[in-house]
């Protein structure tokens, strides 16, 4: 049950400071661009430091199905850390909703994800296969090549997503970064997307990874 928690905790302190770097922006009339994309990292990079060493800091569906493709984690274990990623987002979405005012009162709607039009579909879920087989890959590599600077790489990789993204689909590369806003905004227009991709993308960063074949560090 601690790595639940701990699941459950990392993902509230991702959504949540993420979530609150976007709605702080909105509500001071700036691009959510920079603040969004070092929210989402820094907010990682947080719960990889605070409890990633109890479950492994997953925080996101689409690590933990890779790690099951990689056998470093079981299907059991999988089930009980996507149910608590799941509802560690929906909380702090929720969180973020209740602990704003103002223009930020519509906080679940400023980090919910979103192809733009209907016909940009196509392209958002490609840009988000393709940023969540970087971002996996680079944990999966990252975490036996240099386990003891990992979380830095990571949390800076999730950066460099943001960064490229945000202007066009709010950036998900986790579905449930993507359902917690989804559930507490009630939006669910095209959020499938944002559910499939980032999974798709998981599986991709497991191929590539078994290509590279990275020993693991002796460190």
């Amino acid at each position: 049950m601690k790595k639940y928690a701990a699941e459950f905790i990392g993902t509230f302190i991702l959504v949540g400071i993420g979530g609150l770097s976007v709605v702080a922006a909105v509500e001071h009339d700036m691009s959510p661009l920079v603040p969004g994309a070092f929210g989402f990292g820094l907010g990682l990079m947080a719960a990889i430091w605070a409890v990633g060493h109890v479950s492994g800091g997953h925080f996101n569906p689409a690590v933990t199905l890779a790690m099951v493709l990689d056998r470093r984690t079981g299907v059991g274990d999988a089930v009980g850390y996507v149910v608590a990623q799941v509802a560690g987002a929906i909380v702090a979405a929720y969180a973020v909703v209740a602990s704003t005012w103002g223009e930020a009162s519509e906080a679940a709607t400023f980090i919910n994800n979103s192809p733009g039009m209907q016909d940009e579909v196509g392209a958002a879920f490609l840009l988000e296969v393709i940023l969540t087989a970087i971002f996996v890959t680079v944990i999966l590599i990252s975490t036996k090549t240099d386990p003891k600077r990992a979380g830095l790489v990571i949390s800076f990789t999730l950066v460099a997503a943001h960064l490229a993204s945000i202007p066009f689909t709010g950036t998900s590369v986790n579905p449930a970064r993507s359902l917690g806003p989804a559930i507490a905004a009630g939006a669910y227009e095209s959020l499938w997307v944002f559910l499939v991709a980032p999974l798709v993308g998981g599986v991709l960063a497991w191929v590539i990874a078994q290509v590279v074949k990275p020993a693991a560090s002796d460190a």
